[in-house]
């Protein structure tokens, strides 16, 4: 039995790893804010605190642990602060990144040409851009970005034990951001399904079961150590091709309207708004090294888009998912 810390911890990943962890034996302490409700009742310990605060340190101070998993750190401070406090009493830190910190790298191709390996991520950050739907997208992967190098620096000089995981969009039940799910409403709703850039962008995602499967098995491996592993499906097909995926598994038919950024703009839309996985930051990134090294294995597709939609019609959510709002305005768009 492992002494586990989980940082986040109440939702989705991390919600998902808790009960992974719990029925494998592990002694599980939840760390976070203590803003959202869990279900996990007297089976974890519990540890309430910000760690924009200097309580984080302090509560840690008297506390090891054999590994930590930290989904809740996204800029180089948090990652900072997370080492400082653990120096020296813990095993295994394992950060939770995002493929994203690809594509803040200067000269990396935005939309993404092909998927990066490990080996294509060294390299200065790029400037920030001009283009104010950019820059969201941009911090977020250049925090990430910085919050790696920070670990990269505690393990050369003080061999601080940590694992970077890089994740691209994670799809799965009870994702809080009902991605899947608006697309399963439009589709259902018999209207347009608007796909910005022609439908054209691809993309890989992951399934959070494979993710948390993974982080799983890693915790305490030694040859981890320093290093940094892709978890991404095989499968990156375009956006058209994943519509056409959901309207199988539906049974209904597929009316993917492929439309440009221009025109959604001219409608008062976003890209995301109407379809949250067109962006051209999203991200594509090669799997083959976790596979080789972690024995990284994922369910293909279709069959975990099946689990995801078979949980979003058997429990359904009253209120819409978020965009679902001006779908009145991209049925408008639709219309000869």
């Amino acid at each position: 039995m492992a002494r586990i810390l989980v940082i986040g911890g109440t939702t989705f990943m991390g919600y998902q790893l808790v009960w992974r962890l719990l029925a494998a034996g592990h002694a599980v302490t939840i760390l976070n804010r203590g803003l959202t409700p869990d279900p996990f009742g007297d089976r974890v310990s519990r540890l309430r605190v910000d760690r924009q605060s200097q309580d984080f340190g302090q509560l840690l101070a008297s506390k090891t642990f054999d590994a930590a998993v930290d989904f809740a750190a996204f800029t180089a401070k948090d990652v900072k602060g997370a080492v400082e406090a653990l120096q020296g009493r813990i095993g295994h830190y394992v950060f939770i990144s995002s493929g994203a910190a690809y594509l803040a790298r200067a000269g990396a191709p935005i939309p993404v040409e092909t998927a990066f390996s490990e080996s294509e991520y060294s390299g200065p950050t790029r400037p920030r851009p001009e283009d104010p739907e950019d820059i969201p997208s941009w911090r977020y992967a250049a925090d990430k970005r910085a919050a790696e190098a920070v670990l990269e620096d505690a393990w050369a000089r003080h061999r601080f034990p940590s694992t970077r995981i890089r994740l691209p969009n994670v799809n799965g039940v009870r994702d809080p951001e009902r991605r899947v799910e608006s697309y399963v409403c439009r589709i259902l709703d018999g209207g347009p399904v608007l796909l910005p850039y022609g439908g054209h962008i691809r993309i890989r995602h992951v399934f959070v079961n494979d993710v948390v499967k993974t982080i799983e098995s890693l915790i305490g491996k030694r040859e981890t150590f320093g290093q940094a592993y892709n978890l991404s499906q095989d499968e990156e097909p375009t956006m058209l091709e994943f519509v056409g995926v959901l309207a199988d598994l539906l049974g209904a038919p597929n009316r993917s309207m492929p439309i440009s950024a221009d025109a959604l703009q001219r409608a008062g839309l976003r890209a995301r708004d109407v379809s949250p996985f067109s962006g051209r930051w999203a991200s594509r990134i090669d799997p083959s090294r976790a596979k080789a090294e972690l024995g990284f294995q994922h369910q293909p597709l279709a069959q975990y888009l099946g689990t995801i939609i078979s949980a979003i019609l058997d429990y359904p959510n009253p209120e819409p998912p978020p965009g679902y709002e001006n779908r009145a305005v991209e049925r408008g768009l639709a219309k000869p």
